[in-house]
Order: C-alpha cells, then sequence, then structure tokens
C-alpha cells in the first residue's frame, strides 16, 4: 500500500522557546540548526512580537540572521503589520498569524475581540502578499477553550468564512489546550474540508491530556498531510491554564515511520538533536522516543 507523504514543521524555536527561561541566541541558533540538519523542511523559526510581551523571542532577528537556509522554508510569526515589515526585512518564506476561536482566550491573548484580530490579519495579509510571501492563519482554541468550553466545529467555521472571503486559503487548526479527542478532529476535519474545498488545512495539536499522537494519526486517515510538532515535547500556551507541550517531533516522525508513511527527517538526527536540547534546557523533555528509541532498534538479551 502506498501512502501519502507527510510534511511535519517544527515550532521549537518560536511555540517552544517562548515557554522557556532565556536560552542565549547562540544555543537557539545551534537547536534550529540541527533540527534542520536533521531534514526538517519547514521551521517556525521565532516571532517578532514586542519584547515586552515575550522577552524570550527579542532575538528574532538574530536568530533569522543566523540560521541555516538552504533546503528548508523559514517562517515567523507575527501579531501586526510592524511584525510583518520586521519578518519581511528578514526575508521569511512565509508568516503566521494567529486567531483565537474564543473571544475570551483572543482577549487574554491579545487583548483585542476576535473580529478586531480578523481585521489585522486581512491587513498583514494584504502586505505579505504583495512581497509575495505565505500567510497562513493559527486558529487558536480550533476545538475547545478552558474558559468557554468544547466547541461545535460552526464556531470555526464562521472565522475561516471571513477570512477566505478576503482571499486568505491556508489554515492550521490548533488544539491550543489539548481538549481535542480523536473523533472530534475526524468530524472537524471533515466538515471543514467539504465547506472550504480550496483551502490548505494543517493541525497543530498540543499534548496536554496525552492524545497528541492519537490526534494526529485521525488527523492523517481524514486528510491531513501537514503537520506542527515540537523538538522533545516543549512549548505550550502562557494565555491559557495547563496548557503543557506541543507533540514531540520525534515521536510524530517515529510514528509515520513505523507506519511506512514517508517523512523527509532523519529519526537517528532528530533524537540527537532533542538530546542536545535537553542538555541546553537542563531538564528531562516530555518526549518519549529519544529515551526509548527506535522501536526497531535492537538490545543485547
Amino acid at each position: 500500500m502506498i501512502h501519502e507523504k507527510v510534511m511535519l514543521t517544527d515550532v521549537t524555536g518560536r511555540d517552544g522557546f517562548q515557554m522557556e527561561d532565556w536560552i542565549e541566541t547562540e544555543e537557539k541558533i545551534i537547536i534550529i540548526n540541527e533540527i534542520i540538519a536533521a531534514g526538517v523542511k519547514r521551521i517556525e523559526a521565532t516571532s517578532f512580537v514586542s519584547p515586552k510581551a515575550v522577552p524570550q523571542l527579542k532575538d528574532a532577528k538574530e536568530v533569522m540572521k543566523h540560521i541555516n537556509r538552504e533546503n528548508v522554508n523559514i517562517i515567523a510569526l507575527i501579531p501586526n503589520v510592524k511584525g510583518a515589515e520586521f519578518a519581511l526585512e528578514s526575508s521569511v518564506d512565509e508568516v503566521n498569524v494567529v486567531v483565537s476561536v474564543s473571544e475570551t482566550h483572543n482577549r487574554k491573548n491579545v487583548k483585542k475581540s476576535v473580529d478586531e484580530s480578523l481585521e489585522g490579519i486581512i491587513e498583514i495579509y494584504r502586505l505579505v502578499e504583495s512581497a509575495g510571501k505565505k500567510v497562513n492563519v493559527g486558529l487558536a482554541t480550533t476545538f475547545g477553550c478552558p474558559f468557554e468550553g468544547i466547541y461545535e466545529v460552526n464556531r470555526v467555521t464562521e472565522v475561516m468564512k471571513k477570512l477566505t472571503a478576503n482571499g486568505l486559503s491556508s489554515f492550521m487548526l490548533a488544539d491550543t489546550t489539548g481538549m481535542a479527542n480523536p473523533l472530534q478532529v475526524s468530524n472537524f476535519i471533515k466538515s471543514l474540508k467539504g465547506a472550504f474545498p480550496s483551502t490548505d488545512l494543517s493541525l497543530h495539536l498540543h499534548n496536554t491530556r496525552g492524545m497528541g499522537l492519537a490526534n494526529i494519526l485521525a488527523g492523517y486517515h481524514s486528510g491531513i498531510r501537514s503537520f506542527d510538532a515540537s523538538l522533545g515535547g516543549i512549548g505550550g500556551c502562557p494565555f491559557a491554564p495547563g496548557a503543557t507541550g506541543n507533540v514531540a517531533l520525534e515521536d510524530v516522525a517515529h510514528m509515520f515511520y513505523q507506519m511506512n508513511i514517508p517523512i523527509d527527517p532523519n529519526l537517528t538526527k532528530l533524537i540527537r538533536a532533542a538530546k542536545k536540547l535537553e542538555e541546553v534546557l537542563g531538564y528531562k523533555l516530555p518526549g518519549q522516543v529519544m529515551k526509548a528509541g527506535l522501536s526497531t532498534d535492537l538490545h543485547q538479551a
């Protein structure tokens, strides 16, 4: 049986590092370059956000200047037009923008209503598109919000309608607080693919309740071929209670590899990079494969 290839996007440099204490710029560059050297083709490397809001990423320009740019698409998350201008000056390949499906979470995250955020995204899109770059919209709390509860798919549909009407066509469905389950993921994707057949959909899942890999597999079987993950499973959302890290990049890669589903990264190099990250951070990371090794590894009896 021939399986369709999966695109894995690493978000260590942004979603991961934003939740840590200060990491030296040189160490960030080393880790990101290790991930690129392992064969990952898309990297969300940093965010051009106010240093007052996220001081962990105040070195975004320096990181962008010194990471390896060969054979990889480099993405930056941006919060506003000023951030978009900085990102374009740093020659990003793509930009990510985020709006919460939840009014409560959006106000806690960016101090705006959802409609205000949508207006800002449309303005960013016009600027970035005119520069020939791609804009991806992350829909935070797609599957539910800890302040407002589990959502029905129509909540997401209404947000996407406003954005697709203005030309946007690439969306990341983000389980920001790890509230999704595999059946819900499958149902949402089927509904959204039916409602928006010309859009590109990807999944950005957190492993807060241990269902990250199950949700990714449900997404794959529902037609998704693009997934975000972070090295070692670091990351989270600073504005959502109990939102632990992303699904570990090497764990996701290992699952697909064992299922004979094609991926770009080299697993051995990813595990090496995860162990290097653990040394840099100075604590045990939640990733499983970096501890146990590949399922195909053999040991002396």
